[in-house]
């Protein structure tokens, strides 16, 4: 039988929740023991279940291994502030830099929306005017595509509406036949 993938999700039900805890806690109590004697490896384990009952298990004095494990993260907290102080402020320096850019890129969009040219040289008058040229350009060859496009679109839905208008005539031409047919008929009765 192949089991298939467990959604990592609250079990809903209370009884199927509380058996499958039994059995993994004891999975892992297992793992956590083999761990241990395998690797030769410290290992402390601790766990509360819903009903705040403790299971433990230690390969050694758990008492220890929380002494261990507290000096440990104080350790790591002491290098920390020297690596953070040096992230903040490389995240200042990127941050100013950004700043900048953004302050030149606000400026440039002033000056190609006509305002704040008072400052600006005629040499930057001119490069300003052929990008707005080629903005332009670029927009309008856009703009045309976008328009065969679409007349190409209505060219398709003429020709689709053509060929279901000629079936349509078909059909029609077809029930009057039969209607003239069956008026016929009734006459010669």
């Amino acid at each position: 039988m192949v089991r298939g993938k467990t959604q990592m999700r609250r079990i809903e039900n209370t009884t199927s929740r509380q058996v499958t805890f039994s059995k993994r806690r004891n999975g892992l109590l297992k793992k956590a023991f083999e761990l241990s004697v395998l690797c030769d490896a410290e290992v402390g384990l601790i766990i509360f279940s819903p009903r705040a009952k403790l299971y433990e298990f230690s390969s050694s004095s758990m008492q220890e291994i929380i002494e261990r494990h507290q000096k440990h993260t104080k350790d790591d907290q002491g290098e920390k502030p020297a690596v953070e102080q040096n992230s903040m402020q490389n995240l200042k320096h990127e941050t100013a830099s950004l700043m900048k850019k953004i302050e030149l890129l606000e400026t440039s969009k002033r000056k190609l929306l006509g305002e704040s040219l008072g400052s600006c040289s005629l040499e930057e008058l001119q490069r300003m005017e052929h990008q707005l040229e080629r903005s332009v350009n670029i927009i309008r060859a856009r703009k045309m595509q976008v328009y065969r496009e679409q007349i190409e679109r209505l060219k398709d839905n003429v020709k689709d509406l053509a060929s279901e208008n000629v079936m349509l005539l078909e059909k029609v031409k077809k029930i009057k036949e039969k209607a003239f047919l069956q008026g016929v008929a009734k006459n010669r009765m």
